[in-house]
């Protein structure tokens, strides 16, 4: 993200996403619930879309659509 020039967004996503995913990519379900992590990262999204557009309904979605392509 820095190198993109959007560190300055995403400050609080390392802390968050320390011990997410294992080492091969997967989800860590034994260490954070999944509808926890999609709150999470729409929390995220939200602050950027506020930064970025002024409010933060571009992304009050993100977490319903998550959600239901994930669980089928």
């Amino acid at each position: 993200m820095g190198q993109l020039g959007l560190g300055g967004h995403f400050r609080g996503l390392a802390p968050r996403l320390d011990g997410v995913f294992r080492p091969d990519g997967v989800f860590a379900h034994d260490r954070l619930r999944f509808v926890d992590f999609v709150d999470d990262v729409e929390e995220l999204l939200e602050d950027v879309a506020r930064q970025e557009l002024g409010n933060k309904k571009a992304v009050d979605d993100f977490e319903d659509y998550v959600l239901r392509h994930y669980r089928g």
